[in-house]
């Protein structure tokens, strides 16, 4: 069965969801960007997921920073006033750890979250103000992938920019490079970079943290589907799609998939497109690239960074990067 535009004129390539279907699904191999997952449904989902037992990259990184954030603070403000940014801040939930060391340090830490959500953004300014009178949260709604604007420092003032989460992984590697360049250019010599990434390590603990046994993953996984069958009025048979997770070791990543159980046609009226699937085809909706000891180091020296301190935890599963602006 083959992929059939019926009129490509008809699409509204300004709206960024239906371009980005659009170019997807009528690529060889298939693939759906890994944005289109964080609906509000993908969002409650993904945070279902940061408990479960089988997925270890929440709390590793949570009780690295729990360990660590008074020095990651003191070295990253050194004699001046620590301002804190945050790429992707989503509810901010582990960022507290270090929102609270600087409170401690200082009278008053301005926290600037970044990210597409304003809903995620209230939520998170609500809570955090209400639990740390010290902090002033100043969010903004933009997409850091895309642009980068930081409102300048004021005099004795450094500025830590974080991107915790393994987030970076989700790029493929030129991505990644220019993410940090962009992030480099709006940032001022001295300020510092703390980084979080997800290492290499053995294939059936990073197979169990993406097909959990609870499904809660492949939900996630399928509820993708869900939003282009409400927002582009597709049909897609969530019950004829498999959520797929595979270690992918030439390119050190792992990678989900949704999976036709079988030769099947989806129709797509909100872009005009019939979409035909061989059982067995699949599409492509995410990477998650882990990286070897040493790597993320490598990429920030790149991109104009010295890195300076790296935390593990004990297994030597994932690492966060301090590294400073040069």
């Amino acid at each position: 069965m083959t992929t059939t535009p019926i009129s490509p004129a008809k699409i509204h390539i300004s709206d960024k969801i239906a371009a980005a279907v659009y170019e997807g699904l009528m690529s060889r191999p298939k693939w759906l960007p890994s944005w289109l997952f964080y609906d509000a449904a993908g969002s409650r989902l993904f945070d279902e997921i940061t408990r479960i037992p089988e997925y270890y990259v929440t709390r590793t990184e949570r009780a690295i920073l729990a360990k660590h954030a008074t020095e990651i603070v003191a070295r990253a403000a050194g004699e001046q006033v620590l301002r804190i940014v945050e790429l992707g801040a989503g509810s901010a939930d582990k960022t507290r750890l270090l929102l609270t060391a600087a409170a401690d340090r200082q009278d008053t830490v301005f926290y600037e979250p970044v990210d597409v959500s304003a809903s995620a953004l209230v939520e998170a300014q609500l809570r955090i103000e209400d639990e740390l009178p010290g902090v002033i949260v100043c969010p903004r709604v933009q997409d850091y992938t895309q642009d980068l604007e930081l409102d300048p420092t004021l005099p004795k003032e450094r500025r830590l920019l974080m991107y915790i989460g393994s987030s970076i992984g989700n790029f493929e590697p030129g991505e990644s490079l220019m993410l940090l360049e962009r992030v480099r250019a709006a940032m001022d010599m001295g300020d510092c970079f703390l980084l979080g990434v997800d290492l290499a390590k053995d294939e059936a603990v990073l197979q169990a943290a993406y097909d959990d046994a609870g499904g809660v993953t492949a939900a996630f996984n399928r509820n993708i589907l869900t939003r282009l069958n409400r927002e582009l009025d597709a049909d897609f048979n969530l019950a004829t799609f498999g959520h797929r997770a595979v270690w992918n070791s030439t390119e050190s990543r792992m990678e989900m998939h949704l999976v036709s159980a079988k030769s099947q046609e989806v129709w797509l009226p909100g872009i005009d497109l019939r979409v035909g699937f061989e059982m067995g085809e699949s599409i492509h909706t995410e990477n998650s690239y882990k990286y070897k000891q040493g790597a993320a180091e490598a990429l920030l020296a790149k991109t104009g960074f010295a890195p300076e301190v790296t935390w593990t935890d004990e297994r030597g599963w994932f690492a966060v990067v301090l590294a400073r602006a040069v």
